[in-house]
């Protein structure tokens, strides 16, 4: 087994880096795109309520993401190192403790959601109009929520393999499903947004399939038996331990969405928590090609630092984090000079695109950093370092932008929420700059050894 993992550690870095990054990255746009067909085809078939329908139970959907990327990335991390130190039963191990956990997690997540639907959708912003679109949306996206959360955690475990043209084909899939249902359900059965949701938990149940098929069919190294299944202590605590900070980071997310919802919803209204819900997919998608590259970067980093190797860690580090970049340069320049050519592709709501340009360019002004934070929370994960990872997951939005989207409206309204999010993400970039640089000092050290 060992064999299919070790070309991490030996081959030249940056062919290596574009191999494992670039399908990760297709995948991983591939899958934001469908999140944007389903708010197009919401938006042309349903209107813009329903659009703020589905930015209101976006944050119960990210809960659930981030519930499946602590689980995925934290084991990952295990099996990556793991199989750079060549223990394949730790690695077993690990990925049945993996799929136990999160089949739990997902049925007691999805029963709770569904019970206190409505009241929670209220908590999160949602007005009385909205109400009908994001209740309809999310009690059939919880009912699909074992599927989803399955598919995210393998998918990080395909991943660490260092098998990333697999999880593109993954991602590929579920986009595929999702985008061909979405208009049948929409426009020809005219089932509005239960439509698009049904849509998104079809096409998560046939990437389930397809991951199961890949472990119990041989593909993969590593191997499903049901002792494995048993939970083990030290496996849980290690995976929870390196994966709260992927949790914290979509989980702030979603806490920052509900403070945003409720801010908008007070200086702006319903149209303005429709267009913040198309800029934020819109940023999904723009951003989704350097979470790819980070993702490619991982297993990279995991199994280089298990093998002590460290020169080939900051040689990594390095050249994600130049690419990365200048991905985020160009996602600057798309949200600064052509806001309302993208809004226009979702709505002809004329306050609707108002709103949204105002925001888009003052969003952007602190996009050029994103890259080099997602980069550097990335290596702290992958060599299982959960404090410094949990600080940076922690930091933007917890720390910094709950605080500003705050405070800032009262001095300069709904216009100070736009502020907010450039000065939390610059604050947020000197403060890594800070942290990674003694880190990368260390790795300089460690190499010349």
């Amino acid at each position: 087994m060992k064999h299919k993992t070790r070309f991490l550690g030996e081959e030249k870095m940056l062919p290596l880096l574009l191999k494992l990054s670039s399908p990760a990255m297709v995948g991983m746009m591939v899958q934001a795109a469908y999140n944007l067909v389903d708010t197009l085809f919401v938006g042309w078939g349903v209107g813009v309520l329903a659009i703020g329908g589905l930015a209101i139970a976006f944050p119960l959907q990210m809960l659930i993401m981030a519930m499946a990327q602590a689980i995925g990335i934290g084991g990952a991390s295990i099996i990556s190192r793991s199989l750079g130190s060549g223990d394949h039963k730790q690695a077993d191990h690990t990925l049945g403790n993996m799929i136990a956990t999160v089949v739990a997690l997902s049925l007691i997540l999805a029963t709770f959601g569904i019970i206190y639907l409505e009241p929670l959708l209220f908590l999160l912003g949602s007005s009385t109009d909205i109400l009908p679109y994001a209740f309809d949306y999310m009690k059939i996206i919880f009912l699909g929520t074992v599927v989803f959360a399955f598919s995210i955690t393998t998918n990080n475990v395909v991943r660490a393999e260092g098998n990333a043209k697999f999880a593109m084909v993954t991602m590929l899939i579920s986009a595929g499903v999702n985008t061909v249902l979405d208009p049948i359900f929409i426009f020809i059965l005219h089932m509005g947004v239960k439509g698009a949701a049904w849509a998104t938990v079809i096409s998560q149940g046939s990437t389930a399939a397809w991951l199961t098929w890949y472990f119990v069919s041989g593909k993969s190294s590593l191997r499903i038996k049901p002792r494995y299944l048993r939970p083990h202590m030290k496996i849980l605590k290690e995976t929870f331990a390196i994966g709260i900070s992927a949790f914290t980071r979509q989980g702030s997310a979603s806490l920052m969405l509900v403070v945003l919802n409720h801010r908008l919803g007070i200086y702006g209204g319903d149209m303005a928590i429709a267009a913040f819900g198309i800029l934020r997919r819109m940023l999904l998608f723009l951003i989704m090609p350097i979470f790819g590259m980070v993702q490619g970067l991982m297993p990279i980093v995991g199994y280089n630092f298990g093998a002590r190797k460290f020169c080939r860690v900051k040689e990594a580090m390095k050249m994600s984090i130049l690419s990365s970049s200048i991905l985020s340069m160009i996602n600057f320049v798309a949200f600064f000079f052509f806001p309302a050519q993208l809004l226009s592709l979702f709505t002809k709501n004329p306050e609707v695109i108002r709103i949204g340009i105002t925001a888009s360019r003052i969003i952007a002004l602190g996009l050029p950093v994103d890259g080099f934070q997602i980069m550097a929370s990335g290596m702290y994960q992958a060599v299982g370092k959960a404090l410094p990872s949990f600080i940076l997951s922690m930091l933007r939005q917890i720390l910094l932008l709950i605080p500003l989207v705050i405070m800032l409206p009262h001095l300069w309204g709904l216009t100070g929420i736009w502020i907010a999010f450039p000065i939390a993400d610059i604050g947020a970039a000197i403060i890594t700059v800070v942290m990674f640089t003694g880190e990368m000092k260390h790795l300089h050290r460690v190499c010349d050894e």
